[in-house]
């Protein structure tokens, strides 16, 4: 199959984004990558997780913008400091207070945007199902959902697939396929709390940890406990 000329990835800084990343550095000709922040906690240290991503695969199209107003509307604890970021439960199959109401959404939109003015090919989303019961924007029939609604809303000769190469895979699966790809995981950032050392006990670092101690590997990044 051959390369795209140009495809989009969205980058929060997170493991899976990065490892989304080095995947559509091989399947891309140009890779161009958007980062957006939404008033989150950890939003200074996930920037920079992007930047130093981006600059390690020498990214020269990149976009960074904010849409705060997700923070205003509020309803999950990565926004409202009023709503307790809880310890990982990962048996739980209730949606989590980490949950930001239809954010993957309001982001797609954004890429589009921008995809249609770049002409790009595809949108790399780091999207796994393994977090679908508890995020609702993360299954895969919200991602065909959505393509849908991106060729109806766009220009007649567009032509935009939303791709999400790690989807089905476990944590312990995109760590292996993130090290056989060389992506630069040390560089990357999961943390729902902390901006320096990572808490060690929030879903994000608690699906991380595992991700590693399945795969029989050891996390780069430093944590608290």
């Amino acid at each position: 199959m051959g390369k795209n000329n140009l495809s989009i990835c969205l980058v929060s800084g997170g493991m899976d984004s990065c490892v989304t990343a080095a995947i559509a550095r091989e399947e891309n000709r140009e890779i161009a990558f958007l980062h957006i922040s939404y008033g989150q906690r950890t939003e200074r240290r996930e920037r920079q997780a992007f930047n130093d991503i981006a600059d390690f695969y020498a990214v020269e199209k990149r976009l960074d913008v904010s849409i705060e107003y997700l923070a205003k509307i509020g309803g999950s604890s990565l926004t409202d400091e009023n709503i307790k970021v809880t310890e990982a439960d990962l048996e739980s199959t209730e949606i989590p207070t980490s949950y930001v109401p239809f954010r993957n959404a309001n982001m797609l939109a954004i890429a589009t945007s921008w995809a249609e003015i770049l002409k790009a090919n595809a949108i790399y989303v780091g999207a796994v199902s393994e977090d679908s019961s508890g995020y609702p924007d993360c299954r895969p029939e919200f991602f065909a959902a959505f393509e849908r609604t991106i060729e109806t809303g766009t220009r007649p000769e567009t032509n935009i697939k939303i791709a999400t190469p790690i989807i089905h895979l476990s944590k312990a699966e995109i760590v292996k396929k993130g090290i056989e790809l060389g992506a630069p995981l040390e560089l990357s950032w999961s943390c729902y709390r902390s901006e320096d050392l990572a808490c060690g006990t929030c879903d994000s670092c608690a699906l991380r940890l595992r991700g590693f101690e399945q795969a029989g590997e050891i996390d780069p990044i430093k944590y608290k406990s």
